[in-house]
């Protein structure tokens, strides 16, 4: 089995798929057997630096997963993957220059997107997520509409994001709010929901989403599964 190397920025959504990949491996392979997994994590602030204050840089934030990747790499892991959406804006400047193979996040959940035949999908996320171009640009490279929120929506849900599920705070009324405009969007033709932020899948899954979800972290940690065991 090929050694997996996680990249870990918050704390919640890097426990949630290093937990997937532990407990998925050990149904696919029996007893307690599970693929090495290494976990790195920077604190979270060497992050945020470079997207507080209204100075985005995402290039720096993307040199800073680098040397995280190298940091797995000196110790043997195979292959890469950061369980973190919003990083990916950076991802995508600096992945030439990444030192290990990498699975990126958006394009693992469009490719199963378009496995199941969804035309037009629900994007949730940080505001970053939700504006940016990076599910836009995975999911149009299969032939898939991208539909994002309205503002004053996403200003709450990036809300909930950062101010609660960040620091494992789960809201009903927050839980309802994410309901609320999986809903909407439902009706305005969406056939499933994006969970492109490693926290929301804290609060929101297929048993209480009206929409079928694409939940990011799960299928990356799937994703990661398939190339530790693939030849």
């Amino acid at each position: 089995m090929k050694h997996i190397g996680l990249v870990g920025c918050s704390a919640e959504g890097a426990a949630l798929c290093y937990r997937t990949i532990v407990e998925e491996g050990r149904i696919r392979l029996g007893g307690f057997v599970h693929p090495e997994v290494t976990l790195h994590t920077f604190n979270l602030q060497d992050y945020m630096q470079y997207l507080a204050g209204g100075r985005v840089d995402w290039e720096e934030g993307g040199k800073k997963l680098i040397e995280s990747v190298e940091k797995l790499k000196s110790i043997g892991a195979d292959f890469a993957l950061c369980p973190d959406n919003t990083i990916h804006h950076g991802v995508d400047l600096v992945r030439d220059r990444i030192p290990l193979p990498y699975l990126h996040i958006c394009d693992v959940v469009a490719d199963v997107a378009k496995q199941h035949n969804y035309a037009k999908v629900l994007v949730l996320g940080t505001r970053f997520t939700m504006r940016g171009t990076i599910y836009q640009r995975a999911m149009s490279a299969v032939g898939i509409e991208c539909v994002t929120p309205t503002d004053e929506e996403v200003a709450e849900l990036d809300r909930i994001v950062w101010e609660e599920l960040l620091s494992g705070k789960f809201v009903p009324q927050s839980i309802a709010y994410y309901q609320q405009v999986i809903d909407r969007y439902k009706h305005e033709g969406c056939q499933a929901a994006v969970l492109g932020c490693t926290e929301i899948p804290l609060i929101i899954n297929d048993d209480n989403s009206s929409l079928p979800t694409l939940d990011s972290t799960r299928l990356l940690a799937l994703a990661a599964l398939d190339m530790a065991l693939s030849d």
